[in-house]
Parts: C-alpha cells; structure tokens; sequence
C-alpha cells in the first residue's frame, strides 16, 4: 500500500491557502463599495469554496483529514486587509489591489504544488483541475484592475 503522506501534505496546505481567499474575498466583498466588485469578489469567494470541496474529496480518498482552517498567515493578511480598508475609507481601489496581491500569493502557491515531483499523478491532475478554476477566476480579477471602471 503505497503511502500519500506527501500527497495529503500538499494538498492540505492549498486547501489551508484557498480557505484564506474564500475569507479574504468574503471581507473584501464587505468592504467594497462598488457593486460590481462587491458581486465578482463574491463570486470568487463561492469558486473557492467549490475547489476547496474538491481537495478535500482528494484528501479523503487519499485516506486522510482535510484541513478545515486557514493559514496563520492567511489570517495576519485578512487583518492587515481590515485595517488598510478601516484607514482608506472603504477605497475600492486599495480593496482590489490587497486582492489582487493575494491572488499572486494563491497562484504561486498552485504553481509550486504542480511542479511537486513527489506528488502522485491522482494527486496533480486534482490540482491541475483545482489550478485551472482558480487561474480562470484570478484572471478575471487581475482585469478589473486594468479596466476603465473607474477603480
């Protein structure tokens, strides 16, 4: 019987990673003013939300434990996101931009885990599929800051 230690390791530090985004897009989502950020960060905040299922489904097959919390630095990074918003008077600018910087952090992370030569090929097609929702959505935030929208 082969032995996935690696495989749950990996797989639970990007659901530990993904739950900061789903919370960090769920704050951010409060924070904006503008309703179309207030809809797409919710929107991402759900496309989590769904990726995170899916490790999850792969850490059980895998025979362990899925994290069910984020990272201590997720959770640092969401209180320096409060405050920044607190003293910038709810600037959907400087919201966007803490979102933006945060999904950097998340597609590297996606990045490293894929090129993980210890990871069984179960384990990174998981991941790719994970990569591609999360590369689509983060696309999609990376240009509203490119936009004429007025952020």
């Amino acid at each position: 019987m082969a032995s996935y230690d690696n495989d749950i390791s990996l797989l639970n530090s990007l659901i530990a990673t993904t739950l900061d985004s789903v919370e960090g897009y769920r704050e951010s989502a409060k924070d904006a003013e503008n309703p179309q950020l207030k809809s797409n960060f919710g929107e991402r905040a759900t496309e989590r939300t769904q990726v995170v299922a899916m490790l999850r489904d792969q850490v059980r097959t895998l025979g362990g434990t899925p994290e069910d919390d984020g990272t201590v630095l997720g959770g640092a990074h969401r209180m320096f996101v409060n405050l920044k918003s607190m003293i910038v008077s709810r600037d959907d600018k400087a919201v966007l931009e803490e979102v933006q910087r945060g999904e950097t952090y998340l597609m590297e992370k996606f990045e490293t885990a894929l090129n993980d030569r210890n990871a069984s090929p179960e384990t990174l097609r998981v991941i790719e599929q994970a990569h591609s929702q999360i590369a689509s959505g983060s696309s999609a935030m990376q240009g509203l800051g490119s936009t004429s929208t007025g952020y």
